[in-house]
């Protein structure tokens, strides 16, 4: 059982502790008024001495009850807090239960009990679709090249076939016709192979990312510097795919938005966690892209293996992209 499911002892409700509270001080201030202003222990008129004495007091006590009131309540006014700022995108946020047993304490523990909950089936919600999602690519990757990719294969192959038989004066249309059929064949190739990449089955992680990486410096002109560590520790598949995922995201987010000369990719292991980092020398990231679909996909897709992501503009200009998956002792 988790410190925030331990069940709290019995306890005063919080009407009746505020009650006794503020009943103890108006009793302290009524007895003390009656010997100030009793004629029978001071001078009549009470002197000033006597005033500020009272005054003094009176001012003592409602300082004490503000202090154990603001301390009974405590709880309260941290779970509003964390209430207002809590982000599903950024779980793991608690309301801290402090103090003895009571009412404050026992609501600021439910509230975290739901915290749990929500996340673990926010988790599992998350991880069945893109598991589906991912299920999805796959059957249309595998039918991009299994059925249509044949297909255009056998055009380009009547094409040249009947170019052989035509008439000189057709010859230039069909072989230009045979170029076209081709470059739409590498095209589709080149989109089934983002929707699901085979690199990242047959090859691995490293490959996967160098292979993708390569040809999007090919295809668009942009220069990425890549470096990846040989010794890596052992991933999960999802692990991996998530890391795959989020530097695909990242790189082309590179190329259609940063108006970036250079990028850099590298995937490097710390002290207890492994961390992809994506970096260009752009126009840097506003406040109103971090609420985008492709960002708050790669956040998601984090949260499935415990990940942090931070998206910040760098101070030399342009963003960088850090994925940090924790790895305990026994991976590295």
């Amino acid at each position: 059982m988790s410190p925030s499911q331990r069940p709290l002892e019995r306890y005063r409700r919080l009407f009746w502790r505020v009650f006794a509270a503020n009943a103890a001080v108006l009793g302290v201030a009524c007895a003390l008024a009656v010997v100030v202003f009793s004629p029978g222990i001071f001078s009549s008129p009470v002197a000033l001495k006597e005033l500020a004495i009272f005054a003094g007091a009176l001012a003592a006590m409602v300082a004490a009850n503000l202090l154990l009131t603001r301390r009974i309540v405590a709880p309260l006014e941290d779970l509003v807090v964390l209430m207002r700022r809590v982000d599903p995108l950024h779980p793991g946020a608690r309301v801290r239960v402090g103090g003895g047993p009571s009412e404050a304490a026992e609501l600021a523990q439910a509230f975290n009990e739901m915290l749990d909950r929500l996340e673990d089936e926010r988790e599992d919600g998350m991880r069945r679709a893109l598991q589906a999602q991912e299920a999805e690519r796959l059957r249309v990757a595998q039918e991009l090249h299994d059925e249509v990719g044949q297909n255009l294969t056998a055009a380009v192959l009547q094409l040249a076939r009947i170019r052989k038989r035509a008439p000189p004066g057709l010859r230039a249309e069909l072989t230009e016709a045979v170029e076209t059929v081709r470059e739409n064949l590498d095209e589709l190739r080149r989109i089934a192979q983002r929707l699901r990449p085979q690199a990242l089955d047959e090859l691995g992680l490293a490959s996967a990312l160098e292979q993708f990486s390569g040809r999007l410096s090919e295809q668009t002109g942009l220069p990425i510097d890549r470096h990846f560590e040989q010794d890596l520790p052992v991933l999960s598949f999802d692990e991996e795919l998530v890391i795959y995922r989020v530097a695909q995201e990242a790189l082309t987010n590179i190329v259609r938005h940063a108006e970036a000369t250079h990028a850099t990719l590298t995937l490097e292991r710390g002290r207890d966690r492994l961390v992809l980092r994506v970096r260009d020398d752009g126009r840097g990231l506003d406040n109103a892209e971090l609420g985008t679909g492709g960002i708050r996909g790669m956040r998601e897709r984090a949260i499935l293996v415990r990940a942090d992501l931070i998206i910040a503009s760098r101070a030399e200009g342009g963003t960088e992209v850090a994925l940090e998956i924790p790895v305990n002792a026994g991976r590295l």
